[in-house]
């Protein structure tokens, strides 16, 4: 599984609670696919479009496939940083891939985990549907060197 970030590439600190920990005290597994959550959505949201403003337009992008790449555990009160980059586009899904690292006071940063999820566009009733071409406008701002047409309307 090759996972690489590609620009831009957007970063989301968060420190690890209670809540995302096992009764070993380490970060449980399903916890990271919520930390790739938070990256991907802020992601967007720093472009000023919230995954809010595509829903109310009946744009879903729900989760197809996913991976993860465990290379060091997390513990409680870890600060972590979630590095995220759209590397893939199509006119119906997209794919992002993430890496997650420790940060520590006076010492470099250590690579915990790395991962991808893929996402197909559904509109609200459940079937694949295109992106719109504004929507995937906004989308190459994050994968500038996408091939992806922005196909005219009505087209």
């Amino acid at each position: 599984m090759q996972i690489e970030l590609t620009d831009p590439i957007h970063h989301l600190y968060l420190r690890v609670l209670y809540a995302d920990t096992d009764a070993g005290g380490v970060v449980y597994n399903a916890s990271y696919l919520r930390f790739f959550e938070a990256g991907r959505t802020e992601m967007v949201r720093a472009l000023g479009v919230p995954y809010s403003t595509l829903e109310q337009r009946g744009i879903i992008l729900p989760l197809t496939e996913c991976g993860v790449r465990y290379k060091a555990p997390a513990r409680y009160d870890d600060l972590l940083t979630v590095s995220t980059s759209l590397v893939a586009l199509s006119r119906a899904s997209c794919r992002f891939n993430y890496r997650i690292t420790r940060e520590q006071e006076h010492q470099p940063e250590q690579l915990l985990t790395l991962g991808y999820t893929i996402h197909a566009c559904i509109n609200k009733e459940g079937r694949p549907c295109r992106f719109p071409s504004d929507v995937i406008q906004f989308l190459k701002l994050l994968r500038p060197d996408s091939s992806v047409d922005i196909p005219t309307e009505g087209v």
